[in-house]
């Protein structure tokens, strides 16, 4: 069981949907941003850094890291993502995870993705190259690269993939978005299709980040996947700065054993200053 939640919290952050999934809610409206978003909140350079923490016992304590690293191109954007343990964790459970994808600079979805992780014992390296235009993808998964297998999947459009569907989400208006408003994407990764709903919950202001200070905050709501880490009916927190770059400050979930929570440490190159209240 604690290897599940370690293996989690270094996850939690890198989708914000890592670990989310749920069936798309029949009332909820097809993705407005499909295939078109311009990108307004994020430009090359930009270097994010989350500080990773496990609840036990009441206690806060440090576990990891997740390092978000953006590159510009004439045609595309490149994120490069890597996840750590401290070193004082990884006698007892070592994460060595890396993340890697490229967008198309003029619709923000993927053309390629990358996924190469050790937890603990567990290892998997995944490898998709996405053909967005005729709806299908590319696989090498398996094991390890050596162990790879090609496989072709038809998808439907719009797929994003665990990294990119970060970005697009936060070139969407939620101005003009009311409180309970749920945001459909459909992700692809580990050979399966996700489609997820993500709900609106508002404005929350002077939000606390630790060490940063307050921020006015956009507040999220994902479901997440019941079973061995997450229980029944179980709902993350997001909050994103309420400003033009939209980036997450903290995210918070409970899980089977306590809680867990990622907060942003450090970040540069924002496209726009970090608005503080």
């Amino acid at each position: 069981m604690m290897n599940n939640i370690k293996t989690t919290l270094l996850s939690i952050f890198i989708l914000f949907t890592l670990s989310l999934t749920a069936q798309m809610a029949p009332d909820i409206a097809p993705d407005d941003n499909c295939g078109g978003i311009e990108n307004n909140a994020f430009q090359g350079g930009e270097k994010l850094v989350y500080k990773l923490y496990y609840n036990w016992k009441f206690v806060w304590i440090p576990a990891g890291e997740v390092k978000f690293n953006v590159i510009e191109n004439e045609d595309n954007f490149e994120v490069h993502v890597t996840g750590k343990t401290y070193q004082s964790y990884n006698s007892f459970f070592e994460v060595d995870d890396k993340f890697y994808s490229k967008m198309d600079k003029e619709t923000l979805l993927p053309t390629d993705f990358l996924r190469d992780i050790k937890e603990g014992k567990y290892i998997k390296y995944d490898s998709i190259s996405f053909d967005q235009d005729n709806y299908n993808a590319n696989t090498y998964h398996g094991r390890t690269k050596e162990s790879a297998e090609i496989e072709n999947w038809d998808l439907g459009e719009c797929m994003q993939d665990m990294v990119s569907i970060l970005y697009h989400v936060r070139n969407f208006d939620f101005e003009s978005k009311k409180k309970g408003h749920k945001f459909p994407v459909k992700i692809f990764f580990d050979k399966e299709i996700f489609d997820l709903d993500v709900e609106y919950r508002g404005v929350k202001k002077k939000k606390k980040i630790k060490d940063l200070g307050k921020f006015d905050t956009y507040e999220f709501s994902p479901e997440v996947v019941a079973g061995e880490v997450f229980d029944e009916d179980t709902r993350m927190k997001i909050w994103v700065s309420k400003d033009g770059n939209k980036i997450p400050l903290q995210i918070e979930s409970p899980v089977s054993i306590g809680s867990v929570k990622a907060v942003l440490k450090s970040y540069e190159g924002l496209k726009y200053p970090l608005e503080k209240r």
